[in-house]
């Protein structure tokens, strides 16, 4: 099995609609007239030159409250509008050379979901929310309802599906249902989310075409704050098997968890984790509002996720010095990741490794770059294979160079030449 090509140069940028829009939480609650997710179509620009060329859409369908408590998977949410703006917004996306990736919960329902068919529910609900039941995925009923459903939407324009939740549902059910889509959408993607576990092992049982990387979205943040690179190389070594057999949806943020502004403690430190980002083999994805440096803190608790899930009003956002600074620093950095396809296969070989300094290679054929962290008070200075300076905090670039040397806090980017 083989993802399509036009992945190799995919980077997502990721919404959550109904917060985007400020259609949840609000009271009271807008309707179709309102046509709300023609209010994304206004932000499209804005991911073009952010370097974005997919829109990776969070629940778009008809639920009660979050979007993930799904009512009716063939209607577009009535607080987001109606089919004729989800067509309107497929063509403005697919105009700009946008692909456009949605969100299939089926693992669980809401409690609106039609409860004509017991068969189709089992007797508990969803990690212990009372709200969401779990569906029965051993009824092959519930297996040509997803089929149907994913095929609907593809024919009306989409470009793939990320599968919540897959981690709870068998993966005998996704080996069952996905070949049966790819059938007749042989160029459709399909992200599995999962979270622990065997990544490689469940992606290959299921039939996935990627997975969410949550590992080295953690071992991120928590090696820059805790000033410990081991943890990384250790995440980046498994990143490579993980590479050998599938190409990971790596990420900083998103729509659960604290955004990396807020989770990071040095404010330095959020060039070092984007450098990653956008250096590590899979594919990119960036959380709106992460471009633009916004804040906002996760918490477990009902309506714990509404500070990272905020309304963006209208376009063009308003930039702080910060902001603007962040907005650059992403701009400048995607495009060197779309300068460099080649490094959604990449892999890295570690250069230099202490618990403050790294140094990593990564390569993917006869291509490489040399990536340099530092994330201590002191200088960065390592011999490297003769090199050009191509990006750098306070670096002058197309330095041919022999030593790199970083400043505290620093980071740079070279070619060996």
């Amino acid at each position: 099995m083989t993802a399509p090509g036009w992945v190799e140069h995919v980077i997502w940028w990721q919404v959550y609609p109904l917060g985007f829009v400020g259609a949840f939480p609000a009271d009271p609650a807008p309707g179709p007239a309102e046509h709300r997710l023609r209010r994304i179509v206004d932000w499209l620009d804005h991911a073009v030159a952010l370097g974005a060329s997919g829109i990776a859409l969070g629940p778009i369908f008809a639920s009660r409250t979050h979007g993930y408590d799904t009512t009716d998977h063939y209607r577009i949410d009535p607080r987001l509008g109606d089919d004729g703006d989800f067509d309107f917004f497929i063509g403005e996306a697919h105009r700009r050379g946008l692909r456009v990736l949605l969100d299939g919960v089926f693992n669980h329902v809401g409690p609106d979901f039609p409860r004509d068919r017991q068969a189709w529910f089992r007797d508990y609900p969803f990690e212990g929310h009372g709200d969401l039941t779990t569906l029965n995925h051993d009824n092959p009923e519930v297996a040509d309802y997803v089929v149907d459903v994913m095929a609907h939407w593809l024919r009306r324009g989409a470009d793939g599906w990320r599968l919540d939740a897959a981690y709870a549902v068998p993966p005998p059910f996704w080996a069952a249902v996905l070949p049966r889509v790819r059938a007749s959408h042989p160029d459709a993607w399909f992200l599995g989310e999962l979270i622990h576990g065997d990544y490689a092992a469940a992606v290959k049982t299921a039939g996935f075409d990627s997975a969410t990387q949550y590992e080295l979205w953690k071992a991120i943040w928590s090696t820059l704050n805790d000033g410990n690179f081991y943890e990384l190389d250790w995440a980046l070594q498994r990143h490579n098997d993980f590479l050998g057999s599938f190409s990971p949806l790596t990420f900083i943020g998103n729509h659960d968890v604290t955004r990396i502004a807020s989770r990071l403690e040095h404010p330095d430190h959020y060039a070092h984790a984007l450098v990653l980002l956008m250096t590590l083999g899979g594919i990119p994805s960036v959380y709106a509002g992460d471009e633009l440096g916004y804040r906002g803190v996760k918490e477990e608790r009902f309506g714990g996720d509404d500070a990272v899930r905020p309304d963006f009003g209208a376009p063009p956002a308003s930039l702080d010095e910060h902001g603007a600074q962040v907005w650059a620093l992403h701009q400048y950095l995607i495009g060197l990741r779309r300068r460099h396809p080649w490094l959604h296969a990449a892999t890295t070989s570690t250069m230099l490794l202490d618990n403050r300094r790294y140094l990593y290679r990564t390569h993917s054929g006869d291509e490489a770059l040399i990536v340099a962290l530092n994330i201590d008070e002191t200088p960065l200075q390592m011999s490297v294979p003769r090199a050009q300076v191509i990006a750098g905090s306070g670096a002058p670039p197309d330095d041919v160079v022999d030593t790199v040397l970083v400043e505290p806090q620093g980071w740079r980017i070279l070619r060996p030449s």
